[in-house]
């Protein structure tokens, strides 16, 4: 029997969790679901990540208002991907932020990247009709930018590592709470998509940078909260795990002589004895494979529409 196309048989809603971090410091968790955050200033809010859709946006806010009523100045993009970029307008916020090479991939795959996550993960784009078009920057950054939250609530800071899940992932990082906003660098208990990603850096010079920092809460692009400083940096090592699984099998299979089919076993029945059961498992293993080979050919990420999706799901599941 043929596996259901990425996450079309994910149909049953998840819980919606959310949680106080921090005086001021706000995430919810989705079973598995893309995660966000917020993060209180003197007289405003920083929210990082906007879901697919801006009626996914504002049932966040509807749970975030519950704790205050403060307006969005800042709306922080993680990264380019639709399900985290498309509900930018339901924050009506009054800049969106994002590094200097997501802008530039929103120009060149933007259009494509919304046809393709809305084919792979339909559930997440309820209300979908109102979403007003492409999401764009109106602050981006190369390499760090601070945001003074006023009063004594110190600052958030943005700043990007390097590249990993795609070339312009950042991170949300609150020195006095040491809470940190992951995005996709790092998951918590969920599989790691890797469809677009540079799969060496990230695993290595990304994710050490990303170490270095005072972690005490750690929320990452999917899965649970990790709390503390030792959950934290099992949060960061999973992930590195994954990756590194990733690329040996495949290199394995490479060296060998093999087909890309073949490296998709091979690195399915690697990980799947501690991811198998995580969210989104069966779905990224066959992008993943995929990007990993072409990487390992000397490719940079490919566009990914709905015709190369489905061709290359049949191709390696088939």
């Amino acid at each position: 029997m043929a596996k259901p196309f990425a996450s079309t048989s994910d149909t049953a809603e998840k819980t919606e969790t959310l949680e106080v971090l921090a005086d001021g410091v706000y995430a919810l968790t989705t079973g598995g679901d893309p995660n966000v955050g917020a993060i209180e200033g003197e007289d405003f809010l920083v929210c990082f990540e906007a879901r697919a859709t801006p009626v996914m946006a504002r049932r966040w806010l509807d749970q975030l208002r519950e704790h205050t009523d403060k307006p969005v100045r800042y709306l922080v993009l993680s990264h380019y991907h639709a399900v985290r970029v498309l509900g930018a307008a339901g924050f009506e916020a009054q800049e969106i932020i994002t590094h200097t090479e997501t802008k530039r991939l929103i120009a060149e795959r933007g259009q494509q990247d919304w046809a393709v996550e809305l084919g792979r993960m339909p559930r997440l784009f309820a209300g979908q009709e109102s979403i007003p078009g492409l999401t764009w920057p109106t602050l981006t950054f190369d390499d760090h930018m601070s945001i003074e939250l006023g009063g004594d609530r110190g600052t958030v800071e943005l700043a990007w590592t390097g590249r990993a899940h795609t070339s312009g992932d950042i991170y949300a990082y609150v020195p006095k709470s040491k809470v940190f906003f992951a995005g996709d660098l790092v998951e918590n208990g969920s599989a790691v998509y890797t469809g677009d990603a540079y799969h060496r850096e990230w695993m290595t010079t990304t994710l050490d940078r990303v170490k270095t920092l005072d972690i005490e809460i750690l929320v990452g692009g999917r899965g649970e909260i990790a709390h503390g400083r030792e959950a934290s940096l099992r949060a960061i090592e999973l992930t590195r795990e994954f990756l590194t699984t990733l690329m040996t099998a495949v290199e394995k299979v490479k060296s060998a002589g093999g087909t890309v089919e073949q490296a998709y076993v091979a690195a399915r029945e690697a990980l799947l004895p501690i991811y198998g059961g995580m969210p989104v498992f069966e779905h990224a293993m066959v992008f993943d494979t995929q990007r990993a080979w072409e990487e390992l050919h000397g490719e940079a990420p490919a566009i990914w529409t709905p015709e190369r999706d489905r061709e290359v799901w049949d191709r390696l599941t088939g």
